[in-house]
């Protein structure tokens, strides 16, 4: 089902709230929560990091701050989570951090699933998205013919949590999000 309105909250497969010192309980509780899919959880690094100019100086501040490295995939994000970071402190409505594995986990009540990027992985949470009222349709219009299949999986499972949570039914990871001197909330929503 499709409506038009105003948006009241957005969902986003990307970390928000960075720790100054050791790693987030979101990501913690994220892996544990995914089980066997735990590597498609990243570790979010420490603001320091983040800010940092060079992928060798992320991973020793990182090492210093958090205890262990930075990956090059987390590196690479550094551009698009600084963008998060000031974005989110300015949008008109609600903007909580989820996780898609973390989402079709919730919805497969936590049992194991194929990878998304194989034919039954694919086909698994699309079901589970349209069992949750969620239906992709096979037309996405313009965005269609450039999108990957696993991405736009991984969006539906962001408008379903995003959802969720303003109908009161997500809940967070951690129960109690974590506040860090960036002064957001910091936790995974589902």
């Amino acid at each position: 089902m499709v409506q038009d309105g105003p948006v009241a909250v957005v969902g986003v497969d990307m970390p928000i709230g960075l720790a100054d010192r050791g790693p987030r309980q979101a990501d913690l509780l994220a892996r544990a929560y995914v089980g066997a899919r735990r590597a498609s959880v990243f570790m979010t690094p420490v603001r320091a990091a983040i800010e940092a100019d060079t992928h060798p100086e992320a991973v020793r501040v990182n090492r210093g701050l958090a205890g262990a490295g930075v990956s090059a995939q987390a590196f690479a994000l550094r551009t698009r989570i600084r963008e998060v970071d000031r974005w989110v402190r300015r949008a008109p409505f609600r903007v909580v951090e989820v996780h898609p594995e973390v989402c079709f986990a919730r919805m497969a009540n936590r049992r194991p699933l194929p990878r998304k990027t194989t034919w039954a992985g694919a086909e698994t949470r699309r079901r589970l998205l349209a069992d949750a009222g969620i239906v992709l349709t096979g037309d996405l219009g313009p965005a269609g013919a450039a999108a990957k299949v696993d991405d736009v999986l991984d969006a539906a499972a962001a408008a379903w949590t995003a959802r969720r949570v303003l109908e009161g039914e997500a809940e967070s990871l951690p129960d109690n999000p974590e506040v860090f001197s960036d002064g957001l909330r910091c936790a995974i929503w589902v």
